[in-house]
């Protein structure tokens, strides 16, 4: 009696497949201020999908509305099928939300970016979550090497270009750094027909976070500017050379109240003061 290999091998390479959840995040364009997919995220979407035999799935957990969904969207255009939402109210602590749902499907690894490009953006979603699960995480993950018998290998970007090789026992939580490679583009067609899952799930008010202040950040004084040389003998020439400029003035015998004002003048013209 011949035997099915094809059902068996596919059935071996189902109980073999790599779960690979996403946590993804509506990002800001830096010059529109535009809501977009974040760029680390959607580094993190490009790995998974670059894994040999992954299933990847996506969740996204915050606040719903029409700049949001069409900023999650471009990620169901880079080739995913639908993305789990899961609506929190404002001011809501993700974590017990993003916690619950992970726990419930079970992946052996999850992929997120270094900090979100809105809100908080802290950076400290990733320690908490894996605090939440009792994982262990990777951070500023480059590639990922190879998966076998439970061990994913990983390259961790380091400062000036380096790399350290590290092997991790799965479940495990990884930060994608901006070093990974880039993120595919997002095709229109895949954005419009994915899904958006809507999922549900009690909202945690984050004590902390109702009581910030947020405003836009200011910008930074400028510099004055400032000789650098290699020797004591050129810094003291450049100290002690007359200004090129013409545009100085020099006071003498002048009252403290007149020097001040000058200084002050002068500091408000250089966009030290404001």
């Amino acid at each position: 009696m011949p035997h099915d290999v094809s059902n068996k091998s596919a059935k071996q390479s189902t109980a073999n497949a790599l779960n690979v959840a996403v946590l993804v995040s509506v990002g800001q364009h830096p010059l529109t201020a535009r809501a977009r997919r974040a760029d680390q995220d959607a580094r993190a979407v490009e790995m998974a999908l670059t894994l040999e035999n992954a299933s990847v799935s996506l969740l996204h957990a915050g606040q719903q509305n029409s700049d949001h969904e069409e900023a999650i969207r471009g990620y169901l255009g880079m080739g995913i099928n639908s993305v789990g939402l899961i609506e929190q109210q404002p001011h809501a602590d993700v974590i017990p939300a993003l916690a619950n749902a992970l726990r419930a499907s079970a992946p052996q690894l999850v992929l997120t970016g270094t900090r979100a490009e809105t809100g908080e953006a802290s950076g400290v979603t990733p320690y908490l979550l894996a605090e939440a699960l009792g994982w262990p995480i990777i951070t500023g993950l480059a590639a990922v090497e190879k998966v076998e018998q439970g061990v994913i290998t990983v390259l961790q970007a380091l400062p000036r270009g380096k790399r350290r090789r590290l092997r991790i026992r799965l479940p495990a939580l990884a930060t994608v750094d901006s070093s990974a490679p880039a993120a595919r583009q997002s095709a229109f067609g895949p954005a419009r027909r994915g899904e958006l899952a809507h999922q549900k799930a009690a909202s945690e008010l984050d004590e902390a976070l109702s009581t910030w202040q947020f405003q836009p950040a200011r910008k930074r004084p400028k510099r004055l500017k400032i000789v650098k040389s290699s020797s004591a003998r050129d810094r003291f020439k450049a100290a002690a050379a007359k200004s090129g400029g013409g545009g100085g003035q020099t006071l003498n015998d002048v009252t403290p109240e007149q020097g001040a004002e000058a200084i002050f003048k002068l500091l408000k013209e250089e966009g030290v003061l404001r």
